[in-house]
């Protein structure tokens, strides 16, 4: 890890013209301890930013202004902030705060994941959480979240790391943040409400009111990827104009979340099992919008599974 001290002495050379603070591109990356920060830091790095891990916040706005005076070497910064510095709910609050202040436009990314995976991946290692103190692993857990409740709810991303592994989290990050072109894009996201709702949506779409191919026999073991199935499921009385309509509303939302700023819309897209209506639904829904002109890509969380 980047001790502070060497914060300061690791920035590449200032260059000839300083940069205001409103050009650069900032993150701050947080979250809960086990969910990927540091997978999230490596992928930064790999599609161009400066990163800072575990920064005090006493010296997250001098790390962004030395950033600014860099002239543009250092344009793209991202700082991680965590618990193993007590940078944790009201602190963080309080550096966002004083970097808007300041001029500054910080993207905030929260990375996230359920307890239960979270206690997997700590005894898989055989850590201790670091607000674990004399107590299980469970209440370090619940004690981080508490105290980042505040902070997740002010977050620009919210990544849910509870079914992705290094590698699909590392190209997530890659994906997202590998441009420089700041637009807002979007995310369809199909699952099935069985394995749990995605805890990074945005808005939530349930397709279990159709028909499910599921009982379908010649229809049962394809995907919602088929023509045939796709057929079948945007076929019903119904599904078409209901996804024509949701695009439309959407369409509308994004107009507000343009002018707010925001750069990441995910939805969510659910039938019991993530296999056959909210896959068609996800790939119809996911080109309609991009037929908007909104930039979206389509993912498939639980395809496979069953």
């Amino acid at each position: 890890m980047t001790e502070p001290a060497a914060v300061a002495t690791g920035l590449p050379d200032a260059g000839p013209d300083e940069m205001g603070p409103d050009e650069m591109d900032l993150v701050i990356v947080t979250g809960l301890s086990g969910a990927g920060r540091s997978t999230v830091a490596r992928a930064l790095e790999n599609v161009g930013y400066y990163v800072v891990d575990n920064l005090p916040q006493s010296l997250v706005l001098r790390m962004a202004e030395l950033a600014q005076q860099s002239g543009g070497a250092a344009r793209r910064t991202a700082i991680v902030l965590d618990v193993r510095s007590r940078v944790i709910s009201g602190d963080i609050d309080a550096a966002i705060a004083e970097l808007r202040a300041r001029g500054f436009h910080p993207r905030i990314l929260f990375v996230d994941a359920d307890d239960a995976v979270l206690v997997r991946r700590y005894e898989s290692v055989r850590r201790k959480h670091p607000l674990q103190g004399d107590g299980r692993l469970a209440d370090g857990i619940a004690a981080e979240r508490r105290l980042l409740l505040d902070a997740r709810g002010e977050a620009d991303l919210v990544l849910d790391t509870t079914d992705l592994n290094v590698n699909q989290l590392r190209n997530r990050v890659e994906e997202v943040f590998g441009t420089v072109e700041h637009q807002l894009r979007a995310t369809v996201l199909s699952f099935g409400f069985k394995y749990g709702v995605p805890g990074d949506a945005d808005f939530v779409v349930d397709m279990r009111f159709l028909p499910n191919p599921h009982w379908v026999p010649g229809l049962r073991p394809r995907t919602g990827q088929d023509p045939e199935v796709a057929g079948y499921v945007l076929g019903q009385p119904g599904a078409e104009d209901f996804l024509q309509r949701y695009a439309a509303l959407l369409t509308e939302v994004v107009t507000g979340f343009r002018h707010e700023g925001k750069q990441y819309l995910t939805v969510a897209v659910g039938c019991t099992g993530g296999k056959h209506r909210s896959v068609a639904s996800a790939e119809r829904l996911a080109g309609l919008l991009a037929a908007s002109g909104l930039p979206t890509r389509v993912a498939h969380r639980d395809l496979g599974r069953e």
